[in-house]
C-alpha cells in the first residue's frame, strides 16, 4: 500500500484528484502508514455520496473542496 499512498498524495498535490472513494473499515490498528501526511497544505474535502455494507464498512465518495474555511471558536462555546 506504500506505492498508492505516495501516488495519492502526488496526484493531490498536483490538483489531478476528481473524486476519492474511501472504504473505512470498523478495525482499530495501532500503527501504519498515514494516507495523508501531517505537512503540506490542509484541503476541503467535499462528501459526495456516504453507504455502509452489511459488514460495516463504509463507503464515502468525496470530491476536493479548495482551501478549507476555518470557523472561530468563542469563549462562550467553550464555557469559559
Amino acid at each position: 500500500m506504500r506505492g498508492s499512498g505516495k501516488l495519492m498524495r502526488f496526484l493531490l498535490d498536483n490538483d489531478l484528484v476528481d473524486e476519492m472513494r474511501l472504504l473505512v473499515f470498523p478495525v482499530v490498528v495501532g500503527q501504519g502508514t498515514r494516507l495523508f501526511p501531517n505537512r503540506g497544505p490542509d484541503r476541503a474535502l467535499e462528501l459526495r455520496e456516504t453507504r455502509a455494507t452489511p459488514s460495516g464498512v463504509t463507503v464515502q465518495v468525496y470530491r476536493p473542496a479548495g482551501r478549507p474555511q476555518y470557523a472561530g471558536v468563542s469563549t462562550e462555546v467553550l464555557g469559559r
